[in-house]
């Protein structure tokens, strides 16, 4: 599957473009039934909210194989490719669950932690973020500042010990402060991505982005998989590698029917 020149000038110019219900339903259905079961696992890749519900689980392609699939998925892995003009590696995977009164997500690049802490040496990746549920503007979005892949790492970006979930996933986090998030928004404007389920963003990982309670009961999972070019490779290895890739092999896609083959999984 190959992006239009359409949806590849959006790109360059907002830092990420959305593919409308890019996935089927009979693919969502595969995707669904592996969420079921991952937010069951018990381990260190699962992040919990305060009332002990999974928030996040970290390295989903690593621990069910119908999310190996969806890594490995044409429809995602093809796109990717044409924007980065490179084979990818997985850095990063995760099933993020938006609950009713969860916790929020400050602002960030994905970046500032993947080069500050991971040694990611160039902004050369992209999150994919695939659409389980349709996600609205009710259902807290995933909210972002277009155009700004174009400002390089924010350098006022700190960790916040202040944090609700420092002591997990924020510890790694670098935040930005919202004197600087408004002279970024000033300047660039702010967009909620709202679609359809099955729809995938593609999304540069220095575009600055964050997302806020869910106060509804409409549920909103999002899953994802943030990708690099192969020969842009973390070098620290100070995370575990449900959090940060050890493994550098370039994926190779499956056929298009990969995740429908694995309903009853």
């Amino acid at each position: 599957m190959k992006l239009s020149q359409e949806a590849i000038s959006e790109y360059e110019r907002k830092g990420y473009v959305l593919v409308p219900s890019l996935l089927s339903r009979q693919e969502l259905a595969v995707l669904d039934a592996a969420t079921g079961d991952l937010v069951r696992h018990e381990g260190p890749e699962v992040m919990l909210e305060k009332n002990g519900r999974p928030h996040v689980i970290y390295g989903m392609h690593r621990l069910d194989p119908r999310f190996t699939a969806l890594s490995r998925h044409p429809k995602l892995v093809e796109p990717a490719e044409q924007l980065l003009g490179s084979e990818i590696y997985v850095h990063q995977s995760r099933v993020n669950v938006k609950q009713y009164d969860g916790a929020i997500v400050d602002w960030h690049q994905d970046f500032g932690t993947y080069h500050r802490v991971d040694g990611v040496p160039e902004p050369r990746g992209l999150m994919i973020s695939i659409f389980l549920d349709e996600v609205t503007a009710c259902n807290a979005p995933l909210m972002v500042i277009p155009g700004t892949q174009a400002v390089g790492i924010v350098q006022e970006a700190r960790v916040n010990e202040a944090a609700e979930d420092h002591a997990k996933a924020a510890k790694y986090r670098y935040d930005i402060s919202f004197e600087t998030l408004k002279g970024l928004v000033d300047r660039f404007g702010l967009e909620a991505v709202t679609g359809p389920a099955g729809s995938v963003l593609f999304m540069n990982m220095n575009v600055v982005h964050g997302s806020t309670v869910n106060i509804t009961p409409l549920r909103r999972v999002i899953l994802y998989l943030n990708v690099c070019a192969v020969d842009n490779r973390g070098t620290t290895f100070a995370r575990p590698e449900h959090l940060a890739a050890r493994d550098f092999s370039p994926i190779v896609p499956l056929d298009e029917d990969c995740l429908v083959k694995l309903a009853g999984a």
